[in-house]
């Protein structure tokens, strides 16, 4: 009992980025060792130790958990990339003092190269760690004129748009989802296409995402108002490719989204945070209505993000952060040791934040 309870003290600690987390994770291994029993492992009681033990001593991690940590985990737990990318660098540090070192330093690199060529997060850390540049997929050959007009007269995709085009979005989306089950490459390139043709550019991006094979990084990463969002980016001295990958994560490029909590627009701007913006910036006579209207959204929330990006010294990952979570939370989780970027948003204790931070900053690169 007593070591069941210091494994929900540990991971409790580690939501809390607490130091002792650590510690306690050990203490909860010792008291079972000597009471004879087996601690009931869950496979994120496992992530959180090993987040925890990436945190650290003062911000040094401790790899020695973090590998047995990830070890324990099941087996198609241990194949996501970000267990796979810890796990080699565990193995990177741990070889330099075990007489297996070579073979560790081998298996670590073995690992990288798996995830390297990934358009996501880890996969750009496994390329730059390996000091390879990443390359982009080969551009698929162009869709054929016959494959257009497949896709063009498909039914089901045919009423998924109209119903979009009518305002019934939820509707329509799950018309269009259902009618690419069993799709190949080609016939989800010609349906993603047809998508960005009609500018309905969530329903371009999430199929061309289907695809495995063939991939097409302009239907995935579509640049939709990139002269409004470069002049206004340039005009604060923001990277446009950030903009382009925070408003893909946070939209789609939908300029009349609005979320579940009121979030509004192309930047899904929260009607007190655009109140707040426009005060700050002087945008005379603002009604709230008006943070529906593209061009204002994108002011809005471009210098909302500004306003995050230099509260949080520039550090694109915590800007992401304080954009979806509240600048308040990502001053919370940055208190205590300065960290590794990467072990920093890995150690973020919400999971849709998590995820969007990684999401955000590789959507950035491509």
């Amino acid at each position: 009992l007593a070591a069941a309870t210091w494994l929900v003290v540990a991971k409790q600690a580690a939501l809390r980025l607490q130091t002792e987390a650590s510690d306690y994770y050990l203490r909860a291994e010792l008291r079972a060792a000597k009471a004879g029993v087996s601690l009931e492992w869950t496979d994120d009681t496992l992530a959180w130790k090993v987040r925890a033990a990436l945190r650290g001593d003062n911000g040094v991690p401790r790899w020695a958990p973090v590998l047995q940590g990830i070890d324990a985990m099941s087996a198609t737990e241990q194949r996501d990339a970000a267990w796979v990318y810890w796990k080699a660098r565990a193995l990177q540090v741990l070889s330099r003092e075990s007489p297996e070192g070579d073979a560790m330093r081998a298996t670590a690199s073995s690992l990288l190269e798996g995830i390297a060529g990934q358009l996501s997060f880890y996969g750009g850390l496994a390329a730059e760690n390996l000091g390879v540049i990443a390359t982009l997929p080969a551009r698929p050959a162009p869709l054929t004129e016959a494959e257009r007009e497949v896709a063009q007269r498909h039914p089901g995709l045919t009423r998924g748009l109209r119903m979009i085009g009518l305002g019934l979005r939820h509707e329509g989306v799950r018309e269009w989802n259902f009618t690419l089950r069993g799709m190949g490459d080609r016939e989800l390139l010609a349906a993603a296409q047809l998508a960005c043709d009609r500018e309905v550019w969530d329903r371009c991006i999430n199929t061309s995402d289907r695809t495995r094979v063939e991939v097409d990084m302009e239907q995935r990463f579509p640049t939709p108002f990139r002269a409004e969002i470069q002049a206004r980016a340039r005009e604060l001295g923001l990277d446009p490719a950030y903009v382009f990958g925070l408003i893909r994560q946070e939209s789609r490029f939908i300029a009349d989204a609005k979320s579940t909590v009121g979030a509004m627009g192309l930047m899904q701007v929260m009607p007190a945070t655009a109140k707040w913006t426009a005060r700050k910036i002087g945008l005379a006579n603002y009604q709230a209505d008006q943070i529906a209207d593209r061009q204002t959204n994108i002011k809005l929330g471009t210098s909302y993000l500004k306003y995050v990006l230099d509260d949080f010294g520039g550090s694109r990952a915590m800007a992401a952060a304080a954009y979806n979570a509240g600048p308040s939370r990502s001053r919370r989780w940055r208190e205590g040791p300065v960290l590794e970027a990467a072990v920093w948003a890995e150690n973020i204790p919400f999971n849709e934040t998590r995820d969007y931070v990684k999401k955000v900053l590789s959507n950035s690169a491509f």
